[in-house]
């Protein structure tokens, strides 16, 4: 009797479509992905270059220090006194432009907080000065 040698399978996992499905399940994840796109500020900024003229009366001054305290004019308040002083300052000047300066260790969050109460007041006329260092 003659000893029969029988061939082993292997047990090995085919792989020859392996990349194939790896690619379009990246194409199905990136199509079908939405991105949530962040708003940020409204603001338009004006042409590189272009400098204008404005009289005294037409600009109030507000400032942000490090400490996270606002100064309207030199005098210290609070956000919502701001907020008040620039409204009753819009309605009598309706040509009113609110010039910014923050510290640059200030918090973002209280910059924001004061562009918005701004908004709020009914002047979007906003300058964002450079700050003195």
């Amino acid at each position: 009797m003659a000893i029969v040698k029988r061939a082993r399978a292997s047990a090995a996992i085919p792989t020859s479509t392996m990349a194939d499905i790896a690619f379009l399940l990246i194409v199905f994840f990136l199509v079908t992905t939405s991105m949530s796109h962040d708003k940020g500020l409204g603001l338009t900024l004006p042409p590189i270059g272009s400098a204008t003229r404005v009289p005294s009366r037409n600009i109030t001054k507000v400032w942000i220090n490090a400490a996270g305290e606002i100064m309207h004019d030199q005098e210290l308040v609070s956000l919502a006194q701001m907020g008040g002083r620039v409204k009753q300052m819009t309605e009598d000047n309706p040509n009113l432009i609110v010039s910014i300066k923050t510290a640059p260790e200030a918090r973002y969050e209280l910059f924001v907080d004061v562009v918005d109460e701004i908004k709020k007041a009914g002047n979007d006329k906003i300058s964002i000065a450079e700050p003195d260092f």
